[in-house]
């Protein structure tokens, strides 16, 4: 796997850029964590990915090349116009996505999909490819995500194609921003933040029965 600081990148921008095109997987840092990445509209790429991570079901978040990419190619109401303003930040935005936004192995059949715009300046790397990039956290599913290179398990590192590495990171994931309906935060260190994977998996109908089981539970304490 080959490693590139962000000016070895930057000298390297065209050939990274190509491999992405082609369908590599790789490793990339973000405002909070490190993920996993590839082209969202690359299916084999993808696929690659859910192998990497050993998930198959779950749906991927993704960057966002753009906020109009995301007009483009989400449902937005008035709630999720007022969260976009707010990008780039450690946000990702839970919406309704329209028809082939993204390869179909990235949403699996779902009907809503995780969208970041992260401060930082790999977000760049979207706008440069002017396609959504996954963004998955890397590890391998269920198992400790990365926070330095040396606690990044061989048997996913031997499955990527390259890394972008910049240092430890030991920040916390996004924060979730359920916007099917009225927009609704999910801190990631709050129970309900363990209801993601939940309402990307099952839909807007789901994401509201979960919330009125949740609120139930709070005024039982």
């Amino acid at each position: 796997m080959r490693v590139y600081n962000q000016d070895e990148y930057s000298l390297q921008e065209d050939l990274v850029l190509k491999s992405i095109a082609q369908g590599a997987i790789y490793i990339h840092p973000t405002d909070t964590i490190y993920g996993i990445g590839c082209d969202a509209t690359n299916s084999a790429a993808v696929k690659r990915v859910r192998e990497a991570k050993n998930q198959h079901e779950q749906p991927f978040s993704i960057i966002a090349p753009s906020k109009q990419w995301i007009r483009d190619h989400c449902v937005i109401t008035k709630d999720a116009e007022e969260w976009l303003e707010k990008l780039p930040g450690p946000y990702t935005l839970i919406l309704k996505h329209k028809k082939d936004a993204v390869a179909p192995e990235v949403v699996n059949g779902k009907d809503t999909i995780g969208v970041r715009m992260p401060d930082h300046w790999f977000q760049d790397v979207a706008l440069a490819i002017k396609k959504p990039l996954i963004t998955t956290s890397a590890n391998v599913h269920g198992k400790a995500f990365m926070t330095t290179l040396e606690n990044l398990t061989p048997e996913l590192a031997h499955k990527m194609d390259f890394a972008v590495y910049e240092g430890p990171k030991d920040g916390k994931p996004s924060t979730i921003v359920d916007l099917t309906g009225a927009a609704k935060v999910i801190p990631r260190d709050a129970p309900k933040a363990r209801m993601l994977d939940r309402i990307l998996a099952r839909g807007k109908s789901a994401a509201r029965t979960i919330t009125a089981r949740f609120k139930a539970t709070v005024q039982r304490r």
